[in-house]
């Protein structure tokens, strides 16, 4: 019997959610290229874009992945938003809101959304507009789904877009004060 290894770690801004880069026009980050000796057969479980930071988890047993990935665990994302979020927005959010996916028109499922004070992240490697420029704010989402960038769809459906967006607990797990980069082996996931 296999002993399986798990880890969670801080994804940077930048990389790729992925060990090996399948397009070959252009050169990305790659979780490799951290700073941590991760066993061969290790796989990211759930996805966060390129331009996306945070939680995300890592393992050495796929069998794992269906069960974060389903809509019992709850991901929460604290997103920086151009602009000054409404009321009405947020409450939108929590309501679900039509975002295109796979081609079509999809309804995300009731959710959380609620506004928070700016968090205490450290600067992004590619800096965000100034705020001279115009005002922002941040939202907490929480979600039990994962559709592909579906959280900067549904800001960008209320009318708000995503300027940052950083995963910051996936069910019991919370990101806490890991810097990006960061590598912690865990026992288990959930």
């Amino acid at each position: 019997m296999q002993n399986h290894r798990h880890f969670i770690i801080h994804k940077p801004y930048g990389f790729l959610s992925q060990f090996i880069n399948n397009q070959t026009k252009r050169k990305k980050k790659l979780l490799g290229e951290l700073n941590f000796n991760f066993p061969e057969e290790t796989m990211a479980i759930g996805r966060l874009d390129v331009a996306s930071e945070g939680l995300l988890f890592l393992t050495t047993n796929g069998k794992v992945s269906a069960q974060v990935r389903s809509k019992k665990v709850e991901k929460e994302y604290y997103v920086q938003v151009d602009g000054l979020i409404t009321q009405e927005a947020i409450n939108k959010l929590k309501e679900g809101v039509e975002i295109g996916f796979d081609g079509k028109k999809y309804m995300t499922l009731p959710g959380q959304a609620f506004l928070i004070d700016t968090p205490n992240f450290d600067n992004r490697s590619q800096k965000i507009r100034d705020e001279r420029h115009a005002p922002t704010s941040w939202v907490a989402i929480i979600i039990t789904e994962g559709k592909f960038r579906q959280v900067r769809k549904m800001t960008a459906a209320v009318g708000f877009p995503t300027l940052r967006l950083v995963r910051v607990r996936i069910g019991e797990i919370l990101l806490n004060n890991m810097k990006p980069g960061d590598v912690k082996e865990v026992t288990e996931l959930l």
